[in-house]
């Protein structure tokens, strides 16, 4: 069974390199397209992840708090927007309740 494990850690790395590439906007790709960055993980089965991984893209600073650009996601009790809603449905209901 452990003979396989180096099999699945390479599938497992293409894969992750994969879904990495897809899902990075176009404008974080370095050195080349992204289809051709695609290509490139997807024919070498070892070399092509790693390089993606190294040089592919544009990575934030250490402590940057990831993926700056993008807008973080708020849990629903931290959420202003949600909380207000929460207050305007309760307040509907109430003026149902009332007549």
């Amino acid at each position: 069974m452990l003979r396989y494990l180096p099999f699945l850690l390479i599938i497992a790395l293409t894969i992750y390199a994969f879904i990495d590439c897809l899902n990075t906007p176009e404008e974080e790709v370095k050195h080349l397209p992204k289809v051709v960055w695609v290509i490139i993980i997807l024919l070498f089965s070892i070399v092509g992840p790693v390089v993606w991984l190294f040089a592919g893209r544009q990575r934030s600073a250490v402590g940057g708090g990831g993926r700056s650009r993008r807008t973080q996601w708020i849990a629903p009790d931290d959420n202003p927007e949600f909380l207000r809603s929460l207050n305007e449905d309760r307040d509907k209901d109430r003026d149902k309740d009332k007549d």
